[in-house]
């Protein structure tokens, strides 16, 4: 959960104003089947889908979660508080409000209520291919040498160096230039390498394992800074959120919204269960480094 007013960000400290939570199921519970279904599809027509779900938990027009109180008037809209529905009430269910017409779901329609909530997405889950394949030949690695040079010469293009001063540039020159990177500078270019290969990819998973994706030397945790669960466990690195979201969330205008170089996320090593509770898991915010462009 994150605010999206720059002014709480600024307001929020250096973790920033995000908060995280975990939430587990035991393997046998009245929400999903014990056995994961196939995943291929049976052979055959598949059942049309209902066009509105005959029964089910209430859940607020607004935010999603249980909606205990529904509107006094057409009894059909739910909220969490009076909060969201003096909100929904405002954006348009006044107008909606008891004018459904028999057989019309149109007014029943959820508005967007694009001021406070984020947009949805289906996020797709696919384990991470090596950028270039173990067995390559020389073909493919004279490929791999050309990309690099390319690489190499949008970084400079990118530095103020003009196409024609690059190209005057020696071989010297350029190896001379290199060894002067900072370890910052070589950081940051590590994390925009790693990126490259999946430009689109706003998760990183990988829950004890791998460390995260930094994309700076400065401002990174120590494991004095990760409190241990509310069980006593440590916390573990377990997935972290790129800043390709904030293009796909149009939070992405610079100095007017929420920033983040990345969210790293850890949760409690053990998987500790707390029934039907919502357990508060740690956040880290890192920026990117004033040197990094």
């Amino acid at each position: 959960f994150a605010c999206r007013s720059p002014a709480c960000y600024r307001l929020a400290g250096p973790c920033g104003p995000f908060r995280v939570f975990r939430n587990q199921l035991p393997r046998r519970n009245d929400t999903y089947p014990e056995e994961p279904p196939p995943e291929e599809p049976p052979p055959g027509p598949g059942p049309a889908p209902p066009k509105r779900l005959g029964s089910g938990a209430a859940l607020c027009r607004v935010c999603g979660c249980l909606g205990p109180r529904c509107c006094g008037r057409c009894r059909r809209a739910a909220y969490c508080g009076p909060e969201h529905q003096a909100l929904d009430w405002r954006s348009g269910h006044r107008r909606s409000c008891g004018q459904r017409a028999a057989g019309d779901d149109s007014t029943d329609a959820i508005p967007e209520h694009n001021e406070f909530l984020f947009p949805e997405y289906e996020i797709l889950i696919e384990p991470e291919e090596p950028e270039f394949p173990a067995d390559g030949t020389d073909d493919e690695q004279g490929a791999v040498d050309t990309s690099k040079d390319v690489k190499e010469q949008e970084e400079l293009g990118a530095a103020g160096i003009a196409g024609d001063a690059l190209q005057s540039l020696d071989e010297e020159t350029l190896e001379a230039m290199a060894k002067h990177e900072t370890a910052e500078e070589k950081i940051f270019r590590m994390f925009k390498n790693q990126v490259a290969a999946e430009p689109e990819q706003i998760i990183r998973y990988c829950r004890g394992g791998e460390r995260p994706l930094w994309v700076s030397g400065e401002n990174r945790p120590e494991e004095k800074d990760i409190p241990n669960c509310v069980c006593g466990a440590k916390r573990i690195f377990e997935f972290q959120i790129m800043p390709q979201l904030l293009n796909h969330l149009h939070v992405d205008s610079l100095g007017e919204s929420i920033d983040w170089g990345t969210l790293v996320v850890y949760t409690c090593a053990d998987s500790c269960g707390g029934g039907n509770e919502y357990l508060e898991e740690f956040i880290w915010k890192q920026d990117y480094s004033m040197g990094c462009t």
